[in-house]
């Protein structure tokens, strides 16, 4: 049996005069923490938007779990298994951090509009099973004593770490986080990786596309670098340091990243 998760192949995308994407693959197995990096314009965002269906590709295929997928809406594909976080934080401001990690659980329910309008046994219990599951989520994250809090007091790696918590609750075969570590500080870098690092541990299968290039190479099995659109090298950390494409176009000729 296969352990691939994720496997797309032969991505492009254009935007009227501009070839965003050309003929772009990866392919994720099970477990695995995968950066996704490139300089400004390089055309990662883009891969990923169509990825996790935000941006439907011109030309491409799609596979979740060995199962073909179309990616052409985001909750469309959550559904399909793969749960997204933002660069820019998108969380119910004005709903606690309990109530925001419950609508990703909604996902997956069942009870449907009739069971909550007439709140039915069923329909009392998936939302009590709802509530705790989010509980748990909380704590695994590490926030659980905010859960009464408003997602808009909490500080910047808590809402961050918030948005992780409420895209394990869709029970994804994938978690796509769009640079996570943006704007944090040192020390909440460092709890963002402990937490990646356990995510991973407990058999989560990661794509990261993330600017900070220390952190991709510390924490990434395996890295695709794009560049004007072209994927250029794909590997492991050491692979893709030692690649001469990538310490020119990524890195600055002459310079290595490192670890």
């Amino acid at each position: 049996m296969s352990d691939t998760v994720l496997r797309v192949q032969g991505v492009s995308k254009r935007f009227g005069g501009l070839q965003a994407l050309s003929d772009v693959g990866i392919t994720i197995h099970k477990g695995q923490v995968y950066g996704l990096i490139g300089p400004n314009g390089a055309g990662k965002t883009t891969f990923f938007n169509v990825i996790t269906g935000l941006y439907t590709p011109d030309s491409g295929s799609f596979e979740l779990g060995g199962t073909p997928y179309r990616p052409e809406a985001v909750h469309q594909v959550a559904k399909q298994g793969i749960a997204r976080t933002f660069q820019n934080i998108r969380l119910f401001a004005e709903m606690t951090a309990l109530e925001n990690v419950m609508v990703g659980r909604h996902v997956r329910t069942h009870s449907g509009l009739v069971g909550a309008i007439f709140r039915t046994a069923s329909f009392k219990a998936e939302e009590a099973a709802i509530t705790q599951r989010a509980q748990e989520l909380l704590d695994y994250v590490g926030i659980g004593h905010y859960a009464e809090y408003k997602a808009r007091t909490l500080s910047y790696g808590d809402q961050r770490r918030l948005e992780i918590a409420r895209a394990l609750a869709t029970d994804p075969k994938l978690i796509a986080l769009d640079e996570p570590a943006a704007g944090m500080n040192a020390t909440e870098k460092v709890v963002l990786r402990e937490l990646i690092d356990r995510i991973r541990n407990d058999g989560r299968t990661i794509l990261l596309i993330e600017h900070d290039v220390k952190l991709v190479m510390g924490l990434c099995d395996r890295v695709t670098v794009l560049d004007y659109g072209k994927a250029i090298a794909e590997g492991t950390p050491a692979e893709v340091q030692r690649n001469e494409q990538v310490i020119e176009a990524y890195l600055g000729a002459g310079h290595k990243a490192t670890a």
